[in-house]
């Protein structure tokens, strides 16, 4: 399975995570983000039919180097440094449990990598549910000491990092 950015003809509407939130944001917010907005782009794995059955919402941002463990900051620039955020990862729960959701995040690791070497990249950088943690830890990532969403927000992320080196060793690309 190769993940491809999401299109305005793809079917969204069955789409069913288990978590309304998610649904909703694929269904009415993901295409307006990236065809208008152009604020982030969801990358998409879908069936046949073109019906989503697992995506995933990324845009560039920034992390402070503070942030970063040790071993990642060595060698950099002390200022804000540019990663790719993934924003939200999301699987339908009908095809839970058959590796899309590790298929698109090795997708955004190869797309961190080609982000690098266009216009600079040091990592993939995603906010966790305090639940999905564990996967992203399976999958390399390190957890920072900062947590996303203030006090006010309804929900609180964990902010986890895979450096652009770390990628590199883990997919030989």
């Amino acid at each position: 399975m190769t993940s491809r950015p999401l299109e305005r003809s793809d079917i969204r509407d069955d789409f069913d995570c288990g978590d309304p939130s998610f649904n909703d944001f694929l269904r009415r917010y993901a295409g307006q983000n990236q065809f208008r907005n152009y604020v982030g782009v969801t990358y998409v794995a879908i069936d046949e039919r073109h019906a989503v059955r697992a995506y995933a919402t990324v845009s560039a941002s920034s992390l402070d180097l503070s942030g970063l463990p040790e071993e990642d900051r060595r060698g950099l620039p002390d200022y804000p440094l540019p990663v790719l955020r993934l924003a939200r990862l999301a699987v339908d729960l009908r095809h839970q449990g058959l590796g899309l959701g590790r298929a698109l995040v090795r997708d955004l690791m190869l797309l961190a990598l080609e982000q690098r070497r266009r216009v600079g990249c040091v990592g993939l950088l995603v906010d966790a549910l305090a639940t999905r943690v564990s996967f992203y830890e399976q999958l390399g990532f390190v957890a920072l000491d900062t947590v996303s969403g203030g006090p006010n927000s309804r929900t609180r992320y964990r902010a986890l990092f895979l450096s652009t080196r770390k990628i590199e060793r883990a997919t030989g690309a």
